[in-house]
């Protein structure tokens, strides 16, 4: 890799491919390109097709995703299969055709089982059933894995796929409906902060434990991905630490300074009772995360608050 190597960042503007764009400009990357979603509808085949064949990136970094919590895949479990794998399906076939060396395929940690052993090795890949309330996210995303697997054995690319775990970071979502549970704790403390200081009401039980990767984080794995060949088909990105959503939500309420109460609605699910992962294989090549978790929620937080007017903008 050299500075003046042309990227293509799929999903540039969403918060995971805007904080590669953003580290790739910070280390000297000057030859980046990015399509968005209204110029390139990544789920149309001969589009993409024809957008890589025009452009030639020497590097394809596929950040582009449908994504949401619980709540988004359950109420809109086809397009979460289904656009996800046209998504992913167009950029890697078109890249293996246009001739493309390198591309960086990013998932989840929910590709694995439910109740695989802790914290989560790659190897546990396909040895259990998912977790009901993301499969079809999760089984997009092992095509994913999979398909990339498939071009490095058959064609000897160097095609790489970064599991990361929880992400959370500036640019987030706070849609209640459609976004992930540490931005939707923020909003959820912030409003209610607002509110007089209303009491909160969160799904589940709060004992599921959870680990969160600051995406600042996530960006600077996969630029190690970029000036490193790795070895193998599949990498963890994670912190290696978790807590419960108990205390993850107590950590969000006291940095937002939200003095009501929380209430638990045992009636909601609760999803994977655990998820960490391991994280050696990363660790072991030299990669290790930089951002602890409270100082992470509180960049996010002081984002959130700069961006107020635009996140208000989505309804509660």
């Amino acid at each position: 890799m050299n500075t003046n190597t042309k990227i293509y960042i799929a999903g540039h503007k969403g918060m995971v491919g805007s904080a590669i764009w953003r580290t790739l400009v910070s280390k000297g990357y000057t030859n980046l390109i990015g399509s968005s979603s209204a110029d390139l509808d990544l789920r149309n085949q001969q589009l993409v097709a024809a957008f890589i064949a025009k452009e030639k990136p020497d590097v394809i970094i596929d950040a582009a995703a449908r994504v949401g919590g619980i709540l988004a895949n359950n109420n809109f479990p086809y397009q979460f299969i289904m656009e996800n794998m046209q998504i992913q399906n167009n950029l890697i076939d078109s890249a293996l055709q246009s001739g493309v060396e390198k591309f960086i395929f990013l998932g989840s940690s929910c590709i694995y089982p439910k109740l695989a052993p802790q914290p989560l090795k790659e190897d546990y890949l396909l040895t259990d059933t998912l977790e009901p309330t993301n499969e079809w996210y999760a089984i997009a995303k092992i095509t994913g894995v999979k398909t990339c697997q498939a071009i490095r054995q058959q064609f000897g690319k160097d095609y790489v796929s970064l599991m990361p775990t929880n992400l959370y970071g500036t640019h987030d979502n706070f849609d209640l409906n459609t976004s992930h549970v540490l931005p939707a704790m923020m909003r959820k403390f912030y409003e209610a902060k607002m509110n007089n200081h209303a009491d909160v009401t969160l799904w589940g039980s709060g004992t599921p434990m959870r680990e969160f990767l600051f995406v600042d984080d996530m960006a600077q794995s996969v630029v190690f991905a970029l000036e490193n060949k790795l070895p193998e088909y599949l990498y963890n990105v994670g912190t290696g630490e978790d807590l419960t959503i108990k205390e993850l939500a107590e950590t969000i309420q006291k940095i937002i300074g939200h003095e009501g109460k929380i209430i638990w609605d045992a009636s909601k699910p609760d999803g994977t009772p655990r998820k960490l992962m391991d994280i050696s294989k990363m660790h072991a090549l030299g990669w290790k995360h930089q951002v602890a978790l409270e100082e992470g929620i509180q960049k996010t937080y002081n984002w959130f608050l700069e961006n107020i007017e635009n996140v208000k903008k989505v309804k509660l």
